[in-house]
């Protein structure tokens, strides 16, 4: 090896990943940051149950999910709870990376306590005001009474949840329980920042994208295989919930446009996409071909008319069939299935996460403290 090419740094990091969300991805993008390759190693279902209780989504799910994320190089199944330092030589990495949020074991361990010791591990800051708990109850609020909002779509209702753990300040319309707060810088961070080249087929698709899944997943690689450059349009909140309806979206607007971004087969993202594919949009972004789901309802624009008329007309509108059946619906469907579990699980993070701020309270005392 000449003296001017260096060995790359192979990053760790590993987890649960259930439900597998923006702040998982934004954790994997500062873990990368740090490193040139960056090795995801993800815990089975066995292990999940474990220590955690029994995750939401299946470990092929999990798998399947996590490489997808854009960030990530490698993928490692079935990886021990407690981080190693066996673990990361096996794998070549130069040190571990999570966020800066404690993990514990069944037994109340830190799971990152051997590498720590060892001075292999380095934190990121967690993605505030999003985490796997707080989804599953937005979810869980599905089980209760619906409203619907009409004119009054962007007021916010605020309710309170203690039996889910969540925050009574949270202030997203239609579920009224996310504390994210988007910021440009944020978009940028997650954007690719590039543009189709001359002769790139562009696809365009749109839709909710609602709580982000591997059947999401699996129709946006079946879409990019269509063409060149994939440009996703996200619907508004209150356009999802008028053909969604209930407390749909689960996710508003700015999580849902954070979650397709870090999708590796994504190219851009228009954030508040109109319903109807229109002359105007894909005239301005190029588009060659119009792509929807064929298992995915197409409901009509608010004057009753087919919102892919146009590119029909054209001849560029195509029915992908992505092979799974996963949807939106069935990820809620699991959870109503198993809320009382949930409910368990929730609660028990919330304790631990109260017990975790009480001891950070009091080492931060006893440092303050003259000696």
């Amino acid at each position: 090896m000449s003296e001017n090419k260096k060995r790359p740094v192979r990053v760790w990091c590993d987890g649960c990943y259930d439900m597998v969300h923006f702040g998982h991805a934004n954790s994997l993008r500062q873990a990368k940051a740090l490193g040139d390759v960056l090795i995801v190693g993800i815990h089975s279902d066995e292990e999940i149950a474990k220590h955690k209780g029994p995750p939401v989504f299946t470990q092929e799910e999990r798998y399947k999910m996590v490489k997808g994320i854009k960030w990530v190089d490698e993928v490692v199944k079935n990886v021990p709870y407690i981080t190693t330092l066996e673990t990361l030589d096996k794998y070549d990495c130069d040190f571990c990376v999570h966020g800066d949020d404690i993990t514990l074991t069944a037994d109340g361990v830190d799971s990152y306590h051997l590498v720590k010791a060892a001075g292999r591990y380095k934190e990121v800051e967690r993605t505030r005001g999003v985490s796997t708990t707080d989804i599953v109850g937005r979810m869980l609020l599905l089980t209760r009474e619906h409203f619907r909002r009409g004119e009054r779509e962007y007021e916010v209702e605020r309710r309170q949840s203690t039996s889910l753990g969540l925050d009574h300040t949270a202030t997203v319309p239609f579920t009224a329980c996310s504390q994210f707060l988007p910021t440009s810088r944020k978009i940028i961070q997650f954007s690719e920042g590039m543009e189709p080249q001359k002769g790139d087929v562009v696809v365009y698709v749109a839709g909710a994208f609602d709580l982000f899944h591997t059947g999401h997943l699996d129709f946006l690689k079946k879409a990019k295989e269509q063409g060149d450059f994939l440009i996703v349009g996200l619907h508004t909140d209150p356009t999802v919930n008028r053909y969604k309806g209930s407390n749909y979206p689960i996710m508003n607007l700015h999580e849902r446009v954070l979650s397709v971004l870090a999708c590796r087969y994504v190219n851009e993202v228009v954030i508040g996409a109109p319903y109807a594919v229109t002359e105007e949009l894909m005239s301005h972004f190029k588009v060659s071909l119009v792509c929807h789901g064929s298992k995915t309802p197409i409901s009509d624009d608010t004057d009753g008319s087919d919102p892919y008329e146009l590119p029909k007309r054209k001849n560029i509108f195509k029915l992908l069939d992505s092979g799974n059946s996963t949807t939106t619906e069935t990820i809620v469907e699991r959870i109503i299935k198993h809320r009382r579990e949930l409910n368990k699980k929730v609660l028990r993070s919330k304790r631990c996460n109260e017990g975790i701020s009480k001891v950070n309270l009091v080492y931060s005392n006893a440092i303050s403290m003259p000696h």
